[in-house]
């Protein structure tokens, strides 16, 4: 039981109301009616069902097999190209997205709702759709209209994937020290040769295709991230020949053993401009901005998980008497969530589950008045969001780390 179910259901009804959310933001796109009560918890319900059922299993085959590369290709671990399969097949690729390129058009915070359930279940699994649709954002919100025809409908159908590239080996978070360069054709695309390091999700076989949203410098662009463009770089090419992408390696880690974090090499790959030349690095915050408040979700995630895990197991293990007096008189100890600091780790897990989801889902909602409000909402929702999401991704990272190591010393090393 990776997940309550009923956990996420109060917070979506009884505190944030997102049914009366979704009626103040107008219509949705798709069916002309903003969801409902009854429709968001035909998406929970379903969501579960799958998590529980497809997601949650793999979590040892992903931990112990692992992904594995040979010869520029990676294998993920065992059945996670059927479970991905069956995530496309049921449609939760184009959850949110416009249906002009076949997706269903609900509001993004319902996206949450999903990644929250995927989260709890299979957080390595989970890494490789959600870095599609942050490429799915960046392409619907700065891409040509050609760009948005050809990649968006395959993203969407979950045919494709995508991921970002911005890291190098000599620069990490200092992206305007990037050298990866992009030289113009004659046909208007872009020979893009460099090296990316740390890529989620940068190789796999879940997907004939993976998109990379890359991040290179044209010829004569200024310094630092003023200088930066934006490339789409298919795996394969519209033509169906193979470009000039390969991965070179996947690291060695210490955890997410399913989720390939890959080593990228870029051979005078063909790529496609994304909006204007150096405004790369503006286009990749649209991607970047969403992908915060997953990883805060994330966090959120593993600090439920635990919470959960280290409850079961506080009711069941037998240690020593309650200071009150036996409250297991028939047993020869009492349960251990009878003893006080044991009680004081569940329920800090507890704050820090409920609390971080609070936050994730107020945010969520922020990020829909942004993208579906009037101007004058859009703007104040906009500054908002800029203050939430650090606070979103650093925050509940960090709780969610001081969330397991509770779940840890509950377990007593077991």
């Amino acid at each position: 039981m990776p997940v309550s179910l009923k956990d996420i259901r109060w917070q979506t009804h009884e505190v944030f109301d997102f049914a009366g959310h979704y009626a103040r933001l107008g219509p949705a796109v798709a069916g002309g009616e903003a969801p409902d009560r009854a429709f968001i918890d035909a998406v929970l319900d379903e969501a579960h069902r799958f998590t529980e059922s497809e997601l949650a299993p793999l979590n040892r085959s992903g931990d112990e097999a692992g992904c594995t590369w040979n010869d520029g290709a990676v294998t993920t671990p065992p059945g996670y190209k059927e479970a991905y399969a069956t995530y496309a097949a049921g449609g939760w690729s184009g959850l949110i997205g416009d249906p002009a390129y076949g997706g269903q058009g609900l509001p993004d915070s319902l996206s949450l709702l999903l990644e929250d359930l995927i989260g709890c279940a299979n957080p390595a699994w989970g890494m490789y759709p959600a870095l599609s649709r942050g490429v799915i954002n960046a392409l619907a919100a700065h891409g040509s209209d050609e760009q948005k025809q050809t990649f968006l409908p395959k993203l969407l159908s979950g045919e494709w994937t995508g991921t970002m590239c911005l890291t190098e080996p000599h620069a990490g978070s200092d992206v305007g020290l990037a050298r990866t360069r992009a030289e113009p054709n004659a046909d208007g695309t872009y020979a893009v040769t460099g090296t990316k390091i740390f890529i989620s999700a940068g190789e796999h076989d879940l997907a004939d295709n993976i998109l990379h949203l890359v991040l290179a410098r044209v010829p004569e662009a200024p310094e630092g991230t003023r200088g930066i463009s934006m490339f789409v770089v298919p795996k394969v090419n519209l033509d169906g020949s193979r470009n000039g992408v390969t991965c070179g390696g996947i690291e060695h880690k210490m955890g997410i053993h399913g989720n390939a974090t890959c080593t990228m090499h870029f051979e005078n790959a063909t790529g496609h401009l994304v909006g204007e030349p150096n405004k790369g690095m503006r286009y990749m915050f649209t991607m970047m901005n969403a992908a915060r408040l997953v990883v805060g979700l994330q966090g959120v995630c593993g600090a439920h998980a635990a919470s959960l895990k280290a409850l079961e197991y506080a009711q069941e293990r037998l240690q020593m008497r309650a200071l009150t007096g036996p409250v297991a008189p028939d047993k020869p100890a009492d349960p251990i969530i009878v003893h006080g600091d044991v009680r004081r780790m569940l329920l800090t897990q507890r704050a820090i589950a409920e609390g971080g989801r609070a936050l994730v889902y107020y945010a969520g909602q922020v990020a829909d008045r942004l993208r579906q409000g009037d101007e004058a909402d859009s703007a104040r929702a906009d500054e908002l969001l800029d203050f939430l999401t650090p606070i979103v991704k650093g925050g509940l990272t960090e709780l969610g780390f001081e969330s397991v190591n509770h779940a840890l010393q509950i377990h007593g090393g077991h």
